[in-house]
């Protein structure tokens, strides 16, 4: 993570852009008064809430540990993608 004040986050706006998008850097703006701001690319943004809705409910976080956990045990099968 990266942490800039506004103005050189502004200055080099195209370069922070391009680090966030293209290396998934996450870059903090920290401005006046504790009013700091996040920037993630799009992609970061998706998964982040992807995985929020996934682990939002107890039976859906006790479904996927589940899985979770019979997967580290082996007990799983591999299957070939479906052909369309």
């Amino acid at each position: 993570m990266k942490v800039l004040n506004y103005t050189e986050f502004r200055e080099n706006l195209a370069q922070n852009l391009n680090e966030v998008s293209d290396a998934a850097e996450t870059v903090v703006v920290s401005r006046s008064k504790g009013k700091n701001i996040v920037v993630m690319s799009l992609n970061e943004y998706n998964a982040l809430q992807e995985t929020l809705h996934i682990t939002k409910s107890v039976a859906n976080r006790k479904r996927l540990e589940s899985a979770i956990t019979e997967m580290e045990k082996g007990k799983f099968k591999k299957h070939g993608l479906l052909e369309k």
